[in-house]
């Protein structure tokens, strides 16, 4: 290359008949010796993994950055609960006690009363401050029943909790400690999220203290899972373990964009899917829970059921997406803006409705008194629709409160109607109907099924949801519930333990 450069400059001292000529040619020379050597030379490996050597750095540096700032508003929730066991207060034999035999009605019998066994039990789970004054989010089932709640911050202090406020609908919890100054995780919109996007999951697993994974969003909206009533949640692969309950799931600009709550497992551990309640269904069921210690729910007043192919098609939609209303209550929100049985609701308030769950959580999440468009298909046609929406009834809201131990049984039940006395032969107007019964659960076990009319709970009558809801009271503190369940013509008492 250099005998060719001298050659070059040769030819242009002697040939080029002016200075300005040599020196024109002479920059153009000088050009293209400059582009050479900033060039990289073909199939140049080491540039192309230098370069992604320094992109891989910069990644793990922005989660190390989010993981410290994020972290120090993370803290681990140490619970305690009492429970009691009830039997003969003996010592425990090493191959149980002799006195098993005669069981608890015996002892009751001949001593007059029971034995209670009370012993302490421990819990753990994780949280996050949202405030400098020491509010700090989790969820229900990590401090349900507890007695005594101690949060423990990043930097090494305790605190004893009260407990604001609980949602077991949502499986919210807020708690408050006495505290000033303390380091707060800002909150994000859920709503902006994508599936794709990087996302770290902070907290406490098997009670390991500010522990950090890092996943991406696998899906959204997830519903149908049967963790809660109001199910919209945000799918990752971010490793979520027991433990974990309560903590942040976080972005990569440091903002809480769910709150995770559960796995799904075969094992008890990790398997990949973890679930989080979107950051803004917190922030409405938190601000109640502050406010007033308790969540009031929108209502519409319909019954609703999915959309299939073959239901898609016969009303005339081009997709199976939307919420099929079958029923409208008689002087409810949706009777009066005209909603009618047959009309599929397409769009709630300007968002999209692609099943059940999903308007029922979007309802449900909208305050009373609101005034809110829906776009519905009637006999093929969209109409638009404006309803104010009100307050849930208390036999609905006490129902929510239950509807976990109906989950544990395996059962799903709807208030008696006439549609649903015709289609299984009752001529009564009052009662609450098995649904479903989930195969292999409790209640299967027990030979409920659907179809079965629930007239008694617990020696309780059962007219309707509020009195199945009542009924159910006793039965969820102490795991075990007595049906007098009908079948057509017949009746039988059905006992059941979760214990």
């Amino acid at each position: 290359m250099l005998r060719v450069l001298m050659l070059l400059f040769f030819l242009v001292f002697s040939l080029a008949g002016s200075s300005q000529a040599r020196a024109s040619f002479l920059d153009e020379i000088l050009k293209i010796k400059k582009v050479e050597q900033e060039a990289p030379t073909q199939g140049s490996k080491a540039t192309v993994e230098d370069q992604s050597v320094a992109l891989a750095l910069k990644l793990s540096k922005a989660f190390a950055e989010v993981a410290k700032k994020a972290g120090p508003a993370v803290v681990f929730v140490q619970v305690e609960k009492t429970v009691v066991r009830r039997g003969p207060a003996l010592e425990p034999f090493p191959f149980g006690s002799p006195f098993d035999f005669f069981g608890e009605d015996f002892f009751e019998r001949f001593f007059g009363r029971r034995f209670p066994r009370k012993f302490r039990q421990m819990g753990a789970g994780s949280g996050f401050i949202i405030s400098k004054d020491g509010y700090i989010l989790t969820n229900n089932h990590v401090v349900a029943d507890a007695d005594k709640v101690t949060v423990k911050l990043a930097d090494g202090r305790e605190f004893k909790a009260k407990i604001v406020g609980t949602d077991p609908a949502s499986d919210v919890a807020v708690l408050k400690i006495n505290a000033d100054n303390l380091p707060v995780l800002p909150l994000g919109d859920s709503d902006k999220i994508e599936v794709g996007e990087w996302v770290l999951a902070i907290g406490n697993p098997f009670g390991l203290t500010q522990t950090v994974t890092v996943g991406i969003i696998s899906a959204k909206g997830r519903s149908g899972v049967g963790i809660t009533d109001y199910e919209d949640f945000i799918q990752t692969d971010a490793a979520i373990n027991p433990g974990n309950s309560g903590g942040p799931l976080v972005n990569l600009r440091g903002e809480a964009v769910g709150m995770n709550t559960a796995i799904f497992t075969r094992s008890g551990g990790y398997m990949g899917i973890g679930f989080a309640i979107p950051i803004n269904m917190v922030k409405i069921i938190t601000k109640q829970l502050i406010e007033t210690g308790k969540v009031t729910r929108g209502w519409l007043g319909v019954v609703i059921q999915e959309l299939n192919e073959d239901l898609a098609k016969s009303f005339g939609l081009e997709k199976p997406e939307g919420a099929l209303v079958t029923e409208v209550a008689e002087n409810s929100p949706a009777e009066r803006a005209g909603l009618k049985p047959g009309d599929v609701i397409v769009e709630y308030n300007g968002k999209p409705v692609k099943n059940v769950a999903e308007l029922r959580t979007m309802v449900a999440l909208t305050p009373p008194g609101t005034k809110v468009k829906m776009v519905v298909v009637r006999q093929g046609k969209k109409k638009v629709l404006e309803v104010v929406i009100g307050t849930q009834p208390q036999s609905l809201a006490l129902m929510t409160g239950q509807n976990e131990f109906l989950r544990k049984l395996g059962l799903e039940v709807q208030p008696l109607t006439p549609a649903l006395a015709e289609q299984f032969g009752y001529g009564v107007k009052e009662g609450v109907i098995i649904t479903g019964v989930a195969p292999g659960s409790p209640a299967a076990l027990a030979g409920l099924r659907p179809g079965m009319l629930i007239e008694e709970v617990n020696h309780v009558k059962v007219k309707d949801m509020e009195d199945l809801a009542r009924a159910l009271a006793k039965s969820k503190k102490t795991g075990r519930v007595l049906f007098l369940v009908r079948d057509r013509e017949f009746r039988r008492y059905v006992a059941i333990s979760l214990k």
